[in-house]
């Protein structure tokens, strides 16, 4: 069977590459790092909040249609194996997942906003579970009634604890036969092909790489997004415990600061959020003025808040979400060498969407692989 090398060690690699794995494909996977659970710098794939959205998310990034009406298809795709794993006990203990209640609030009625109403309508038909449109959600979760909040829906989705997760995935793709290597591949990816190609001994290759495609792909549109979550322990100690997730869009506050509340497991909650384009470093604090303001924020928001503990371990996670100016790629590489096409496949420009996406994807790029090899 033909031989497939991914490059990614998140959660878009490591999915892409079970799915190829199911699909008979032999994969090795190369990632500079994989994730880590100490107190160092984890991937942006762990810092996710990894709550499923129906697009346009909630710090979403869709500048063009085209990319909207892909995204509502993978994401749906992800939403039903997600789902699979969380209703089957073994599989949601080991992989930390569960099916959540997630709240939308909205400071407009969906009468008086044309893209939230039609994005109600298609969550409606879509086949999403529990999905119900209730103003009295604001008052029933102890949301603060000035916070500019007029009305709100609910779904079932998946809530996943990425740290977890993370390692189950990667555990998964070895027990089907998958090899990691680790190495960090520097430098435009179609001006090595045929020398990654010979070296990993495969017929093909899928970019996984998130942000670093901006150097691997010679893409400029491609930009970070920085943002940070806060950890508090929610163990009913502090403030009543928090068991669903709760969102208000970004267009009901400046500066695209969100505010979302993720149960992340059964002790901790992930509280933020904030979206920088163009910054690179990670290198703010609790003291950081944005961070002090996007906790403020959240405990205007959901006042029982005020007192809530840090987690002491891990307060502030931060990381810097994939972004692209023409949104997601998932593509054929589009140059090619002089006497033939490039045997490469993209699949970067998720933004803070990997997780929703992940499996719809994987699915489009086995899809082109075996296109690929077979009519080439």
């Amino acid at each position: 069977m033909s031989k497939v090398l991914v490059i990614g060690g998140g959660v878009t690699g490591i999915v892409t590459a079970w799915v190829l794995l199911d699909r008979g494909y032999h994969v090795v996977i190369v990632s500079k790092e994989w994730a880590s659970f100490g107190k160092d710098q984890r991937l942006t794939s762990q810092i996710a909040r990894a709550l499923w959205e129906y697009p346009p998310a909630v710090c979403g990034q869709h500048t063009n249609t085209e990319s909207l009406h892909r995204s509502k298809k993978w994401c749906m795709t992800a939403y039903r194996i997600w789902e699979a794993i969380a209703q089957d006990p073994n599989l949601a203990k080991d992989a930390e997942m569960q099916m959540r209640k997630s709240v939308f609030f909205f400071p407009n009625k969906p009468e008086h906003n044309t893209k939230q109403r039609f994005k109600l309508s298609e969550i409606y038909r879509s086949g999403i579970k529990g999905a119900r449109r209730d103003s009295s959600l604001i008052q029933g979760m102890g949301v603060n009634l000035e916070s500019g909040a007029v009305d709100a829906y609910e779904l079932l989705v998946p809530v996943i604890d990425t740290d977890v997760s993370m390692k189950w995935l990667i555990d998964l793709v070895l027990r089907k036969g998958g090899k990691l290597v680790t190495d960090k591949i520097n430098g435009d990816l179609l001006a090595q092909e045929r020398t990654l190609i010979m070296r990993f001994n495969s017929d093909s290759i899928v970019n996984a790489t998130g942000l670093a495609s901006k150097e691997l792909t010679s893409d400029s549109t491609c930009y970070p997004l920085r943002g940070a979550l806060l950890r508090f322990i929610n163990d009913g100690q502090d403030f009543p415990k928090i068991t669903a997730a709760m969102s208000i869009a970004a267009d009901a506050s400046l500066d695209n600061e969100i505010v979302f509340l993720v149960p992340r497991n059964d002790n901790i909650l992930v509280v933020g959020g904030i979206a920088q384009r163009e910054e690179w470093d990670l290198d703010l604090t609790l003291d950081s003025p944005i961070i002090q303001r996007m906790r403020a924020r959240c405990e205007d928001f959901l006042p029982c808040l005020k007192n809530a503990r840090l987690d002491s371990e891990y307060p502030l996670a931060q990381g810097l979400r994939p972004g692209r100016e023409a949104n997601i790629r998932v593509e054929r590489e589009t140059r090619n060498h002089d006497t033939h096409p490039s045997r490469i496949v993209h699949s970067y420009g998720h933004g803070g969407s990997g997780w929703s996406l992940s499996f719809g994807c994987a699915e489009e790029v086995a899809g082109m692989v075996e296109d690929m090899l077979r009519n080439d």
